[in-house]
């Protein structure tokens, strides 16, 4: 069998990232006790009046097929919350599906695409299935994973058609001040370029509130906001996120949506709804949970030797430096699992900036984690100790 040369563009670093994961998830499904940090998938139950409110649109026989650009409610309280048109919003089964669309519907083959590193593991792949060319800019460990535009301006060529940016970012938990998104925002304007905000952290924002990108003078018609209600409403599993862009793009992405997954089941569509509206406060909860969370890792592991461990500004991870042990993420991670059962995800399949750190999932109850927490600080000091 012949397979299509872009299967070949879906190989990378980031593929990796998930190895020591699906190791851990093999041995806990053999009884093991592995304790899973590795994965994005929260402990917490989704909100009771969002599942009732899939109950109820279940038995009223909301399982018919949905408009292909989403549902009318759901695109009307999406654009409500946003302050633009309904008809620039798309719903798609899960943030990951908006990311890929733009990607099909915004760059050609040969396409740059400037993507701050670490960078979100499947970026990489979903800019290479469009045949863009990914330019990394780092996102510096002694910047605590802050952008500095001038690494951005320097990345830009003749071939550069878009910028994609996580923020609040996934694997750091840094998040964009004002400063930085005013620069970004007059590289956009002054290159003529497109910029993807993913922004399914925006409401895990610990201090202040969540600045979008598309909100800064001259942004509103060249920027893609992306979301979703996985991480903000503990919905991993029902995939429903949503694209925000100018009318002229969502016109592209619908008749890509009627190609790709003809819409997103009516239920789920019905119970997002109601998570954007009456249960939105449970936003809140989570990230009062999450917050704390990373605050009993910080405090635990930030007194051991060879480790350097601070409290995220925004997300659900801790990205933990872990040079000091005189292991690379790669290594760490594989060695830790095989030890003290716990699996942690390298910090290299995020990219070159994230080599010697690993991010810790705060997806775990605070008695589970504090376990977790005492596994890792032993593994560490009877490796320190052997190395003394």
């Amino acid at each position: 069998m012949r397979f299509a040369s872009r299967t070949r563009r879906l190989e990378g670093e980031g593929a990796d990232a998930w190895i020591v994961h699906d190791r851990a998830v093999a041995r806990h499904r053999q009884g093991q006790d592995i304790i899973l940090l590795s994965i994005g998938d929260p402990d917490f139950e989704t909100p009771a009046p969002i599942r009732q409110a899939a109950v109820n649109a279940l038995a009223t026989g909301r399982t018919h097929y949905a408009p292909s650009g989403g549902e009318p409610a759901l695109r009307a309280v999406i654009a409500a919350r946003a302050g633009v048109e309904p008809g620039q919003v798309l719903v798609y089964p899960g943030a990951q599906a908006a990311l890929f669309a733009l990607a099909q519907c915004l760059f050609d083959p040969g396409d740059e695409v400037i993507v701050p590193e670490p960078t979100y593991v499947t970026y990489e792949g979903l800019l290479g299935a469009a045949g863009a060319i990914m330019r990394l800019v780092p996102l510096r460990p002694e910047n605590r994973f802050h952008l500095d535009p001038a690494d951005l301006a320097a990345a830009i060529s003749p071939r550069t058609r878009g910028i994609m940016l996580n923020f609040p970012h996934n694997p750091t938990g840094a998040v964009l001040t004002r400063e930085e998104g005013l620069e970004v925002a007059a590289l956009c304007r002054q290159h003529d370029l497109t910029l993807i905000s993913d922004e399914v952290y925006a409401e895990l924002t610990f201090e202040g509130t969540h600045l979008s990108p598309a909100a800064l003078p001259g942004m509103a018609d060249r920027t893609a906001v992306v979301s979703s209600l996985s991480k903000s409403h503990a919905m991993t599993g029902w995939r429903c996120g949503w694209s925000i862009t100018p009318l002229p793009l969502a016109e592209h992405l619908e008749r890509l949506a009627r190609c790709m997954y003809f819409g997103v089941a009516q239920f789920v569509q019905d119970a997002g709804a109601v998570a954007l509206g009456a249960a939105g406060a449970a936003s809140g909860g989570l990230r009062d949970s999450y917050r704390s969370r990373a605050r009993v890792v910080a405090d635990r592991l930030g007194g051991v030797e060879g480790l350097v461990c601070r409290i995220p500004e925004a997300g659900m991870y801790v990205f933990a430096d872990v040079r000091g042990t005189g292991m690379d993420g790669k290594r760490f991670a594989a060695e830790l699992l095989d030890a003290a059962g716990v699996a942690v995800t390298p910090g290299e399949g995020f990219g070159p900036s994230g080599a010697g750190h690993v991010r810790i999932t705060l997806g775990t109850g605070e008695e589970r984690l504090k376990e977790a927490c005492d596994r890792i600080a032993g593994f560490v000091e009877s490796r320190v100790a052997r190395a003394s």
